[in-house]
This record gives structure tokens, C-alpha cells and sequence, in this order.
């Protein structure tokens, strides 16, 4: 288990270049999970190289992911002068503003 203060990047290269000498000595296994690889013998290095496949997948979706939210992160930063928003809000809202009143509060 990580604590807080380490990276959670997923860096899908560096489980391809892990799994993929694994795999080419495999050479073909079912998909994980399917019929096909629950009917594999425990034992069988087609069970494991399946897993290993649909970890590297899932390592792949991750770093895509997390790729896409970086760049929509920087869009969005991109997308407006934030301090100028952030000061009108602090400064009110001008001829908007309506005034609580305390009475009914």
C-alpha cells in the first residue's frame, strides 16, 4: 500500500517492458477472465500471461487517462483570467450585489 506522498502517475511503459518478455514466451492466451482462461489449468502460463496482459491494458487506460486530465487541466487553466474572476468575486458583485438582510436572517 503507497501513503499520500507518492506519486500515483502510472507510467504504461514500464509494465509493457516488465510483462512483454513474459509474454512473448507465452506466446497466446485467452482473454482473463473469459470461459476459455477459466477453464486453464491453475499451473498454466496462459493463465498468468492473460493477467499480466489485462494489467498492462488496464496500466495503458490509466496512463491515457491520466494524461487527458492533465491536458484538460491546462485547458481549463487556459480558458478564462481566473485571478480577474477570483478578484470580482472577492470584490463583490457590483449593482448585483443584494444585501442580506439580518432582520429575517
Amino acid at each position: 500500500m503507497t501513503d499520500d506522498f507518492t506519486s500515483k502517475q502510472v507510467d504504461w511503459w514500464a509494465v509493457h517492458e516488465f510483462v512483454q518478455p513474459l509474454l512473448q514466451e507465452v506466446g497466446c492466451w485467452p482473454q482473463a477472465g473469459t470461459p476459455a482462461w477459466q477453464l486453464l489449468d491453475p499451473t498454466d502460463p496462459a493463465k498468468l500471461a492473460a493477467v499480466l496482459d489485462a494489467a498492462r491494458h488496464h496500466a495503458l487506460r490509466m496512463d491515457t487517462e491520466q494524461a487527458s486530465r492533465a491536458q484538460a487541466s491546462q485547458d481549463i487553466s487556459r480558458a478564462a483570467d481566473w485571478s480577474a474572476i477570483a478578484s470580482a468575486i472577492r470584490n463583490g458583485r457590483g449593482d448585483a450585489y443584494i444585501p442580506m438582510n439580518k432582520e429575517i436572517a
